[in-house]
């Protein structure tokens, strides 16, 4: 293959670009990430993993090289918008807990798993404009030089030109509200700053500061204003001036290591593909980050699409499967939206705001309450249409323990689809090459045979062979010539 020809170029190096060509890869696909910045970001965007995120990462053996790095925070499950439950929601998963992982270690190791498994990263390379044509897709840099890929995506975040370029649509909500984050070092000392921090939140709820080691703090104000260009990092004078606003003094902060902004705006494109072009991530879509969900949600779209553009460069996609990328993720991200957006307005110091805060709370002693929130904020609660079934269908198969040793997730490492048959009399017959059989059983779980998809999403559920060979055309296309 020529040097400067790819199957798929993936326009962003953040997590959802790394951990997309990690899925390509899996599947020998020849991926090109263009990232625009010569050097790894050191701000901190993104403090932690949700629990649909970290089962990702146990299913494609990352897990423990992210635990190493983060913290495990169980009873931070089922908090919105810092509202305190009366007590900790159980989820059904191995992994019900938060990791506290700052998002430069995220992007390391997701960038270091894609280079493992070959993915070419450029790091200081710009996408300055592309044309698609039948066949696929020309990328013209900043530079000047050119590229070939049959697939173009654009995971190149809120202000993606990939999007713009498309002409797609991102409706919703300008910004009406700005934080100011930061690392910094502080003079003051550790109790005043937690004492202090914690008086201010009693009433600004959009006020946080608190250590994250190696001396450092991170801090988050709301600015005066709304910035015209939100790209331009503040003045270290400007954070302090809103530090002294809200607490009444500035901690004596110095020495930042990063200075952001990051706003209430909340967008969502009309569609995530035109042609041969995808969007995924924040290029996607934009909300505040409350609730700890834009790395997560991104993460989860490279997930779903990568299993499926794979599929189509080896030419074995289904002619609709392509299309389930939106029609699954669209609704996901349209969820944590709403849910950003509530949280958004129950931050507010207003009478209104705060009194539905205080209802709020009234409600999530009741465990229905609680528990659906949880599981809309940490990812366990989705459930993609699949159509009619039992509940179990279109969601995701918890780790379980087989009775022939180990777990289920140990079996999804390869990215290739599982069938989990309980009976020892169901086949995939035609399909080996695409999915792969487990005959072993479970006590937890409760059906004769399951058909998980590489994203560990649940497409079939029974013992019928030939309602099996129907989900595994469905889901994997036709089956080899001389193999079916």
């Amino acid at each position: 293959m020529d040097s400067e020809t790819y199957d798929v170029i993936v326009s962003g190096g953040g997590p959802t670009g790394m951990m997309l060509a990690a899925e390509l890869r899996l599947h020998g696909v020849e991926v090109l990430v263009l990232e625009r910045d010569a050097e790894p970001t050191t701000a901190v965007r993104a403090l932690g993993l949700q629990p649909r995120t970290i089962e990702i990462m146990d299913q494609r053996g990352l897990l423990e090289r992210f635990l190493e790095h983060g913290t495990q925070y169980p009873g931070g499950v089922g908090s919105f918008a810092g509202i305190a439950g009366p007590r900790p929601v159980v989820l059904d998963s191995a992994h019900a807990y938060l990791l506290g992982i700052p998002q430069p270690l995220t992007d390391r190791l997701l960038a270091e798993h894609a280079a493992e498994l070959g993915a070419e990263i450029r790091r200081g390379a710009e996408l300055a404009g592309f044309e698609q044509d039948d066949d696929g897709v020309t990328v013209e840099l900043a530079d000047g030089s050119r590229l070939r890929s049959r697939w173009l995506v654009g995971a190149d975040g809120g202000r993606s030109l990939v999007r713009k370029r498309l002409g797609i649509g991102f409706p919703g909500e300008a910004a009406t509200t700005e934080w100011l984050l930061g690392e910094v070092e502080a003079t003051a000392s550790a109790d005043e700053i937690a004492s202090v921090g914690e008086e201010v939140r009693k009433t600004h709820r959009g006020f946080g500061i608190g250590p994250t080691g190696d001396g450092l703090y991170r801090a988050v104000v709301p600015a005066a204003t709304v910035a015209e260009d939100r790209a331009v990092p503040p003045m270290l004078e400007e954070f302090r001036a809103q530090l002294r606003a809200y607490a009444g003094t500035d901690f004596g902060i110095h020495s930042p290591r990063a200075l952001s902004r990051f706003t209430d705006a909340t967008r969502l494109a009309e569609r995530y593909r035109a042609g041969r072009v995808f969007l995924a991530g924040d290029a996607a879509h934009v909300h505040p980050p409350l609730g700890g969900q834009g790395l997560n949600l991104g993460v989860q779209d490279a997930f779903n699409l990568g299993w499926k553009l794979a599929a189509a460069v080896a030419g074995w996609a289904p002619s609709d499967l392509l299309d389930t990328y939106f029609s699954e993720r669209h609704p996901v991200a349209d969820g944590v939206l709403t849910i950003t957006r509530a949280q958004s307005v129950l931050i507010s110091p207003e009478p209104g705001p705060q009194a539905v805060r205080r209802l709020m709370g009234e409600l999530m002693a009741f465990d229905v309450v609680s528990r659906l929130l949880a599981e809309r904020v940490s990812g366990i609660g989705i459930r993609y249409d699949l159509g009619d079934g039992p509940e179990l269908l279109g969601r995701r198969l918890r780790d379980l323990p087989l009775a022939q040793g180990g777990r289920l997730y140990e079996h999804l490492r390869t990215g290739r689809g599982l069938l989990l048959d309980q009976t020892g009399a169901l086949s995939v017959g035609g399909w080996a090459e695409r999915v792969d059989r487990l005959a072993d059983v479970s006590d937890e779980l409760d059906a004769p045979g399951v058909l998980l998809r590489p994203d560990g999403y649940v497409a079939w559920i029974g013992d019928d062979q030939d309602e099996l060979d129907e989900r595994l055309g469905a889901w994997f296309g036709e089956a080899p010539a001389g193999d079916a």
